[in-house]
């Protein structure tokens, strides 16, 4: 799904920052095939539930597209 489609969780309580931050950008970067086998999961609106921290890493990395995977009927 394009990054720009996804809408990142206001109430996410999950915040990592500085060096955990670069540590999570060095993964993806090094072993992008993880974002397959652990994807964003969003709602059907598009709401982030669960990687906020890998979008916002992805967004940082300039990425166009991420896997997620859509969770239906939850909020």
């Amino acid at each position: 799904m394009k990054l720009s489609e996804l809408k990142p969780n206001p109430d996410n309580p999950r915040i990592i920052k500085d060096d955990k931050f670069k540590k999570l950008k060095k993964s993806i970067q090094e072993f992008p095939e993880m974002l397959v086998l652990r994807p964003i999961i969003v709602n059907e609106q598009g709401m982030i539930l669960g990687g906020n921290m890998r979008y916002r890493a992805c967004l940082d990395l300039g990425m166009d597209e991420v896997p997620v995977t859509v969770a239906k009927g939850l909020t």
